[in-house]
């Protein structure tokens, strides 16, 4: 007996037009097209403006902060406008400049923050590199020795000039005491002009010192052994292998803290003002230790002379400027000769 199979026979054409075509798998709808077109461009949007985006926070803080001051004191240092009415200004053009050649208060606040500069930058880059030299070998407990070079720098600056402000005490401080106990008569170290300098100087020195050394010692340790290992086997010493070997290598770092020492020296306000607190900006009883950075303050600040401070403020951004410029030269050069 023979069974039948049934099969349906395909739908018979359309006369005069063709088959219908199947839709193809990787044919895309128009809505989503266009919504991949739009998350394209969205994307290439976000590639290209995000990292302004990312980096705007710190330019309007500059605009607010760091601009818009420098832009005010331009002009105010044109005027003459006290801080009691910083609206009203009477224009005076170059005069506020042209008094500081006449002014004997600014030139020694000049010549004090040269002197302090010097005596403070110095000691406390020796001091830095010594110390950095040191803590390169391998010592126990190295990482205790590294964190405790930052306890001077994470000090607050009114601590340090309190405390040291004790220490140098005149009647009852531990430095004349210890030089008591050794035959050296009491030194007035507030109130006589070296000793007052030495004294503040000796404050930047202990905060700065290790905040340096970890500068230099983070240079040491990318020296390659090579070098070390060469002069040795030509028979350096250590103290050979420091000069000829150490020094010539942080060049460059040894100019980058001498640059920023500095500046930092040109800017110099907390130690000074808070080692004697009675005489406040004066800088002591005959203005022995005022800097500029003090100087300026007492003038817009205390004789409420805006317009004159900041003329002084301009002349130390000039000074920065020169420095920068020294520095630039000097970098140069010591790239061309390596």
């Amino acid at each position: 007996m023979s069974t039948r199979h049934d099969t349906a026979a395909a739908p018979p054409a359309k006369e005069g037009g063709a088959a219908p075509a199947r839709p193809s798998a990787d044919a895309v709808p128009p809505d989503d097209e266009r919504k991949r077109a739009r998350l394209s461009r969205r994307w290439q949007r976000d590639v290209r403006w995000s990292p302004y985006a990312f980096v705007s926070p710190f330019f309007l803080l500059f605009a607010a902060f760091g601009l818009f001051p420098l832009i005010y004191t331009a002009w105010a240092s044109l005027h003459a406008v006290e801080l009691t009415a910083p609206t009203d200004m009477e224009w005076v053009g170059l005069r506020n400049y042209t008094r500081i050649f006449d002014d004997d208060f600014y030139w020694n606040a000049a010549k004090n923050t040269l002197t302090i500069g010097i005596i403070s930058t110095v000691p406390q880059l020796m001091m830095a590199l010594g110390i950095a030299h040191i803590l390169n070998y391998r010592l126990r407990a190295s990482t205790f020795y590294r964190v405790a070079m930052l306890a001077p720098y994470a000090t607050s600056i009114a601590a340090a000039s309190l405390v040291f402000a004790l220490l140098f005490g005149r009647d009852y401080g531990m430095i004349n005491w210890a030089l008591d106990l050794i035959g050296i008569d009491k030194i007035d170290w507030q109130n006589e002009k070296w000793p007052s300098q030495i004294a503040v100087s000796s404050i930047v020195i202990w905060r700065w010192t290790g905040y340096n050394a970890l500068i230099y010692l983070a240079a040491m340790q990318a020296i390659p052994q090579d070098l070390y290992e060469s002069a040795a086997l030509d028979g350096a010493n250590r103290w050979r292998q420091f000069l000829h070997v150490t020094l010539p290598s942080l060049r460059p770092t040894i100019l980058f803290t001498c640059v920023v020492s500095t500046i930092g020296a040109s800017q110099l306000f907390g130690e000074p003002l808070l080692f004697d607190s009675t005489k406040g900006a004066s800088g002591g009883s005959q203005h022995q230790f005022q800097t500029l950075g003090l100087y300026m303050y007492e003038q817009g600040w205390v004789n409420q002379h805006l317009g004159r401070a900041s003329a002084i403020a301009w002349t130390m951004f000039l000074i920065l400027i020169v420095i920068g410029i020294v520095n630039y030269v000097i970098s140069r050069r010591l790239r061309a000769s390596s």
